[in-house]
C-alpha cells in the first residue's frame, strides 16, 4: 500500500486533532471501510435518482469521530466530480432557525452570477452556435455583430429562449425568474441593461433590505421581500436554475447540526427553545416540500445526541420526530434509508483488517507530512481491543484508530 500523501498545514493539524481533512487527496489517502457507502450513495442517488430529476433529504449521525465530516466531503468531492453543484454549510457558522438566512448562503455560495453564465451558455448551444468560439470580454450580440448575423430573427431568438428558460418556467418563482432573465440577457447582450440596474437586481437577489421594490417595478418586476416563509421555493427556483446552467443537480450539506443543542451563553450560535423549534420546524418543512424540488440532494449531519436527547433533541418537536422516528428503529444499516447511521455501519462493517488498514494509511500520510511526529503500528489484537471498546464508549472508531496510531495521543480514550 502506498498512500503517501504530503498535507498542507490546515489539513494536517486536523489530521492531529482526530478530524477530517479538507482536500481531495488527503481524503482519499485516508479513506479506509467508507468507500462502499460512498458508492452506494454515487450510484443510486447522485448518479441516478438526483441526476433524473428527484430530491432527497438524508440524515447522517454518529458518535464524534465516527467520520460524518469525512463523508460529507467525500460525497462532495464525488459530486463534483459528477458534475454537480456544491454548498457546504456548517451549523456553526449558520443559523438555522430563519430559512431566509439558510436560503441566502445557499445563494451565495451557488455563485449566481456564474450559474446564469452557464444559462447563458445552453441557450447559445440551444441556437446551435458554440460559447467557446466566443472571444473573452465579446457577448453573444457582439459576436454574432462580427459574423452579421446580429439580426431581428437572432434577437428574437434570444428573448424567445429566456421567456421558455426563465419567465415561463412553472418551477420558477415570477420574481425571481425576471430576474434571472434580465441578467442572463445582459450576459448574452440582449436585451441590454445599465450597469446600475444590474447590481440592483443582484442586490435584490442577495436579500439586500435596502432596495427600494419601486426601482425594481420599473424594471417591470413585481417584487416582494425575500423572507423566512418564501425562501423554500425561492430555493426551489434556484435548483432549477442550477439545473438549466448545465449542472446534474444540486448537493447541500449541513454538517455540525449538534449546535442544536447548544444552550450556552458563551458561544455565537446559542439555540433557545424558540429558535430550536423554529429549526426543527424548518427541518420538518423541508422534508415536507422536498418533493416539490427536482435536482437536490440534503446530507443534514450531526451527532447522535440530536437524535437522542429528548429534552433538546428532534425528539422534542414531535412533528419532526413523527416523520423521521421509523428511519431510527432498523434493526440492521440499511443503505436505502434516510437516516444513514455511521455507527451502526461501522459495527456491521468494520473489522480488524479495515481498523489495521486505517491505521496504515493515517501512519503513511502522517510520515509523508510530518516526518518528526511519532505514530505507531496497530497490531490486530490492538485493532479487536477497538472494536470491542467501541461498543460501549461515546467516540467513534475512525478517531479511536487515530488516537492509537498516534504515541503520545491518550491511548484510553
Amino acid at each position: 500500500m502506498n498512500t503517501a500523501c504530503i498535507l498542507e498545514q490546515t489539513d494536517l493539524d486536523r489530521v492531529l486533532a482526530g478530524e477530517a481533512p479538507v482536500s481531495s487527496g488527503a481524503l482519499q489517502a485516508l479513506t479506509a471501510g467508507a468507500g462502499s457507502l460512498v458508492s452506494f450513495l454515487d450510484t443510486h442517488y447522485l448518479n441516478d435518482f438526483i441526476a433524473r430529476g428527484g430530491s432527497k433529504i438524508k440524515f447522517v449521525v454518529g458518535r464524534r469521530g465516527s467520520g460524518k465530516t469525512h463523508l460529507v466531503r467525500l460525497l462532495e468531492d464525488r459530486a463534483r466530480e459528477r458534475e454537480y453543484l456544491t454548498v457546504s454549510l456548517s451549523a456553526r457558522t449558520l443559523w438555522l432557525h430563519d430559512f431566509r438566512e439558510i436560503y441566502l448562503e445557499i445563494l451565495r455560495q451557488a455563485d449566481i452570477e456564474q450559474v446564469l453564465a452557464g444559462c447563458a451558455r445552453s441557450i447559445i448551444r440551444n441556437m446551435d452556435q458554440d460559447p467557446d468560439q466566443i472571444p473573452e470580454g465579446q457577448t453573444f450580440m457582439d459576436y454574432l455583430a462580427e459574423k452579421g448575423e446580429a439580426d431581428a430573427l437572432s434577437r428574437s431568438s434570444i428573448r424567445t429562449s429566456l421567456r421558455e428558460f426563465f419567465t415561463r418556467n412553472p418551477l420558477l418563482d415570477n420574481s425571481f425568474a425576471s430576474c434571472c432573465s434580465l441578467l442572463t440577457g445582459c450576459l448574452l447582450g440582449h436585451p441590454i441593461l445599465e450597469r446600475s440596474s444590474r447590481d440592483l437586481l443582484l442586490s435584490y437577489l442577495h436579500g439586500d433590505k435596502t432596495v427600494k421594490l419601486a426601482l425594481l417595478r420599473a424594471l417591470g418586476l413585481s417584487p416582494s421581500r425575500i423572507t423566512r416563509y418564501n425562501a423554500r421555493y425561492l430555493l426551489r427556483s434556484l435548483a432549477e436554475v442550477v439545473r438549466l446552467a448545465g449542472y446534474r443537480g444540486l448537493l447541500i450539506t449541513i454538517d455540525d447540526m449538534e449546535t442544536l443543542l447548544n444552550r450556552s451563553g458563551s458561544d455565537r450560535n446559542r439555540y433557545t427553545r424558540l429558535r430550536r423549534d423554529d429549526a426543527y420546524e424548518n427541518i420538518r418543512a423541508l422534508i415536507d416540500d422536498i418533493d416539490n424540488m427536482h435536482g437536490v440532494l440534503f446530507i443534514l449531519a450531526a451527532d447522535r445526541d440530536l437524535v437522542e436527547n429528548e429534552s433538546y433533541g428532534v425528539r422534542s418537536y414531535q412533528a419532526l420526530w413523527l416523520r423521521i422516528q421509523n428511519e431510527i428503529l432498523s434493526p440492521r444499516f440499511n443503505f436505502f434509508a434516510d437516516m444513514i447511521d455511521l455507527d451502526r455501519f461501522g459495527r456491521e462493517t468494520y473489522d480488524t483488517e479495515i481498523l489495521t488498514e486505517m491505521a496504515e494509511r493515517l501512519s503513511e500520510v502522517i510520515r509523508a507530512s510530518a516526518p518528526d511526529t511519532p505514530v505507531r503500528p496497530l497490531p490486530a489484537e490492538d485493532a479487536a481491543s477497538l472494536l470491542e471498546r467501541s461498543l460501549y464508549g461515546g467516540l467513534g472508531l475512525p478517531y479511536l484508530v487515530n488516537r492509537a496510531v498516534l504515541e503520545g495521543g491518550d491511548q484510553n480514550v
